[in-house]
This record gives C-alpha cells, sequence and structure tokens, in this order.
C-alpha cells in the first residue's frame, strides 16, 4: 500500500512538472498555482504537498531541463561534434521554452534566496554535465591546434545558440525570414567551425 501510494505521489509530481510547463509557455510566464491547480483537477493544496512555492516549482522545472541536457552529454561519448549538434538542436528546436526558463532562473537568482539547496542541485548538474564535456571538448579544440580556451568556447556555443533561440522566437522572423531549418543548421556549422579559423587562433590573455 506504501509502495502504490509513493508511486501514486511520484505520478503526480511528474504530471504537475509537465503541465506547468505546458502552461508556462502558452501563457509566457503568467501561469499561477490556481491556473494549474484548475488544469490538474486537484486541489491548491495538493500542489503544496509537492512544492512549498510557485519559485520552488519553476526551479524545479529549469532542473528537470538541465538534467536532459546532461544526458545529452552522456550519450555522446567522446564525440563533441554530436554532443555540440544535439545540445544546441535542444535549445534551437524549442527556443521559447529555453528563453522562458533562462529569464525565469535570472530572475529567481536575483530576488529568491530561500531556494539554496535547490540552486546547489542545478549547479551541481551543471558542473556534471562540464566534467562530462571537458575533454572532448579540449580534444576537438587540439584537432585545429586552437588557442581558444575551453571554457570560452562553450560560452560561445552557448551565447550563439542563445541568440538563435531569441532570432527564432521573434515574430518578425517568424514573419520576414527565410528557413528556420536552414538557420539552425548555419548555427550548427558556424559553432563546430570557429575553432577553425586562423584568425581566431589566438592565445589566452
Amino acid at each position: 500500500m506504501t509502495s502504490n501510494r509513493q508511486e501514486q505521489f511520484l505520478a503526480r509530481y511528474k504530471k504537475i512538472l509537465e503541465v506547468s510547463e505546458e502552461l508556462l509557455l502558452e501563457n509566457y510566464q503568467s501561469m499561477t498555482l490556481d491556473d494549474l491547480a484548475k488544469e490538474l483537477d486537484i486541489a491548491k493544496g495538493t500542489l503544496y504537498k509537492h512544492f512549498k512555492s510557485k519559485n520552488e516549482l519553476l526551479l524545479e522545472l529549469i532542473i528537470q531541463n538541465e538534467r536532459k541536457i546532461l544526458e545529452i552529454s552522456e550519450q555522446s561519448g567522446d564525440n563533441f561534434k554530436d554532443y555540440a549538434v544535439a545540445y544546441m538542436l535542444f535549445h534551437l528546436e524549442a527556443p521559447e521554452k529555453t528563453i522562458i526558463l533562462h529569464q525565469i532562473e535570472e530572475n529567481l537568482t536575483m530576488t529568491e534566496s530561500g531556494l539554496k539547496a535547490l540552486f546547489n542541485t542545478l549547479y551541481e548538474i551543471r558542473q556534471q554535465r562540464i566534467l562530462c564535456i571537458k575533454d572532448m571538448t579540449k580534444a576537438y579544440l587540439d584537432q585545429f591546434q586552437s588557442n581558444i580556451s575551453i571554457r570560452d568556447y562553450l560560452s560561445y556555443i552557448w551565447s550563439l545558440t542563445y541568440g538563435g533561440c531569441l532570432l527564432l522566437n521573434s515574430s518578425y522572423y517568424q514573419r520576414s525570414i527565410g528557413s528556420r531549418e536552414k538557420l539552425i543548421q548555419l548555427y550548427t556549422h558556424q559553432a563546430l567551425t570557429i575553432p577553425s579559423r586562423a584568425e581566431l587562433n589566438f592565445a589566452d590573455a
């Protein structure tokens, strides 16, 4: 009986995260716990059995997303190209989600002081990912005898990816500029070819 209750609790926890993400994307962050409870057809008090606050729920969504990115790095073996393309596609194919979660994290970082343990979990997952991809990133840069640091290269890929998400999520782009698929291909190609460019083969400052 206890095991069955635990399974139900876990299933409801996963469902809450799934539906809350859907509502965030549909309403561009303007989700309330009342909205969520109504959508799930449960009492608002039931939500508090899983999450102490809306901010805790939001941070759990960010952690869940970060675990998926860690899985991408773990599944790439030692192939940096596979990792970089999968990492970028994960974000570029769902640009609104990437933007919203990033904005929520920035806001929580500046305003929420009661979620230290969850932030530590988030940062630990990211550290695991960096450790997982560190050697294959170095090996990829070494192929081109590039002096770009691992930190700078990975930061560049993130900034290129996030910038791409902003453009792909732009209503102006969707109305006025060409193929999303071709643009995404250009972003991934750009990220992978940067180390081979002679003019960027500079020494670290």
